[in-house]
C-alpha cells in the first residue's frame, strides 16, 4: 500500500474510533494507538510526532487546569446551587426556565469552557428537571446546544479556539471586535430556533419552585476562584498571552485551597477527573501531523490560497461552512488543528480564519458527533439513565446549527478585517 495512503487509513480509522468507541474502548486508546501505529510503522518519523505533540502544550495545560476547576466546582455543589436558583426563579413557567438554564449555559462557557457546560452542567440541569418536574429534554438541549454556540465569545470559551490559533489567541480587544456581533447573533439564533423546536415540550406549569439552600462554605470559596481565575484569564487575554499556564495554575490554586480549607485528599477528586482527555489531544496531534508529512495540508492550503485570492469573502463562507460540515464528520479538534495548519501555510487573511474557526465552534451543533463536548455532554446523559439518539439529535440540529452559522459568519466576514 502507498505510504501515504496507510497514514490516511489509520488517520481514519483512529478518528472513527475516537467518535465512535468500538468495543466500548475510550476514546483515548484510537487516539494513541493511531498515534503509536504512526510512529512504530515508520510512517512519522519521531522527531516531527514529539513535535507536533509539543505544540499542544498551552492546551494541556489549559485542558488540565478547566477539569480541575469544573470538578471541584462539581465537588461543591456549584453547578447545583445554580440550577436549583433557575428553578427558583423560574416561578413556575418551563420556558423561564429553559432562558434561566441558556443564560447559566452562556456565562459557564464563556468562562470555563464547553466542556465545563457539557460535563458539569448537564447532570445538575437534569436533577433540577426532574426536581420541578419538568420535561427534561429541552433544558438537556440548551446545554449542548449553548455549549458550541457560545464557543467565541471569548478564547478560552473552547479549546478548539487555541488549536486553530496555534496557541497564540489574538488579544482580547482584537478578539472582541471581531467576534463579538458573530457571538450574539449565534446565540440569539440557536436559542430562538431550540425553542421552536421544543416549544410543545415547553408548555404547562413546574411543580416545584421552592427556595433552596445556600452556597455552602467550600461552594463560595471555589466561586470565589473561578471569578479570579477568570480575570487572570481576561488580563492574559489583554496581552495576547498564552492561557494554558494561567488556567494551569489558577486550577490547581483554587482546588488546593478548597481542599485545605476541608482537611481533605485530593486523591478521589483528582480520580473522577477524565485525565485520558489529554492523551486524545496529543494523539490528534500527532495523526494531523501524519497528514501533513503526506502532502494532505499543502494541497488544502493551495486550494485555499487560490479561493481566497479570487474572492476572500465566498472564500470565508465555503471554508466556514466546510469546517462546520467536516468538524461533524471527524469531530471538530482534528477538523481544527487540520484548518489551523492549513491557514498557516496559505497565509490566509483574518476574517477566512475566524471563518473556519466560527464553522469548527458553531458547526458540531449539527450531530452528537461533532465536538468532544457533546460527546462529553451525551456520557453523562447516560450516567443519568437518560439517551438521545442520533438521529433525535441530527432532526434538532439541521433546524438550529445552519441558520445560527449564517449568521454569524456573515457577521464576521461583513464586518472585515
Amino acid at each position: 500500500m502507498n505510504p501515504a495512503v496507510f497514514s490516511w487509513t489509520i488517520a481514519a480509522v483512529a478518528t472513527g474510533g475516537v467518535i465512535l468507541r468500538p468495543l466500548g474502548w475510550p476514546e483515548a486508546i484510537w487516539a494513541v494507538g493511531g498515534a503509536l501505529l504512526l510512529m512504530l510503522s515508520g510512517l512519522l518519523p519521531l522527531s516531527a510526532a514529539l513535535q507536533a505533540i509539543g505544540k499542544g502544550t498551552d492546551v494541556y495545560l489549559f485542558l488540565g487546569g478547566m477539569m480541575l476547576l469544573s470538578e471541584v466546582a462539581r465537588q461543591e455543589g456549584l453547578f447545583d446551587w445554580i440550577a436549583a436558583l433557575a428553578v427558583q426563579h423560574a416561578r413556575g413557567s418551563p420556558l423561564r426556565l429553559l432562558v434561566l438554564v441558556y443564560v447559566a449555559g452562556v456565562v459557564t462557557t464563556t468562562f470555563l469552557s464547553n466542556d465545563a457546560t457539557a460535563v458539569v452542567m448537564t447532570p445538575a440541569v437534569y436533577a433540577a428537571a426532574k426536581e420541578a418536574k419538568a420535561e427534561p429534554l429541552p433544558l438537556l438541549l440548551s446545554c449542548a446546544f449553548v455549549a458550541n454556540a457560545a464557543s467565541f465569545v471569548l478564547p478560552i470559551s473552547n479549546p478548539a479556539n487555541l488549536v486553530l490559533y496555534g496557541n497564540h489567541t489574538p488579544p482580547l480587544g482584537a478578539w472582541l471586535s471581531r467576534f463579538a456581533l458573530a457571538s450574539v447573533l449565534s446565540l440569539l439564533a440557536t436559542f430562538a430556533l431550540l425553542w421552536w423546536t421544543q416549544r410543545r415540550a415547553l408548555q404547562g406549569t413546574l411543580a416545584n419552585d421552592e427556595p433552596e439552600s445556600g452556597l455552602g462554605a467550600g461552594g463560595r470559596l471555589t466561586l470565589c476562584g473561578l471569578a479570579l481565575t477568570s480575570v487572570a484569564l481576561l488580563a492574559a487575554s489583554l496581552r495576547g498571552l498564552q492561557l494554558g499556564a494561567p488556567t494551569a495554575v489558577m486550577g490547581s490554586l483554587t482546588t488546593g485551597v478548597v481542599l485545605w480549607r476541608e482537611r481533605a485528599s485530593p486523591w478521589p477528586l483528582l480520580k473522577r477527573i477524565s485525565w485520558s482527555v489529554l492523551p486524545l489531544v496529543a494523539g490528534l496531534f500527532v495523526m494531523v501531523a501524519s497528514l501533513d508529512h503526506t502532502g494532505v495540508i499543502d494541497a488544502l492550503a493551495g486550494l485555499l490560497k487560490h479561493a481566497t485570492s479570487a474572492n476572500e469573502t465566498l472564500t470565508g463562507l465555503g471554508a466556514g461552512a466546510a469546517a462546520a460540515f467536516v468538524s461533524n464528520v471527524v469531530n471538530n479538534l482534528p477538523a481544527g488543528l487540520v484548518a489551523s495548519a492549513a491557514t498557516i501555510k496559505a497565509q490566509s487573511p483574518q476574517p477566512v480564519i475566524d471563518a473556519l474557526l466560527i464553522g469548527v465552534d458553531l458547526g458540531p451543533n449539527l450531530s452528537v458527533t461533532g465536538s468532544l463536548a457533546t460527546i462529553l455532554w451525551l456520557a453523562a446523559l447516560r450516567r443519568e439513565g437518560e439517551s438521545i439518539t442520533f438521529g433525535r439529535f441530527l432532526s434538532v440540529g439541521a433546524v438550529v446549527m445552519p441558520p445560527a452559522l449564517i449568521c454569524a459568519l456573515a457577521a464576521r466576514l461583513l464586518a472585515g478585517s
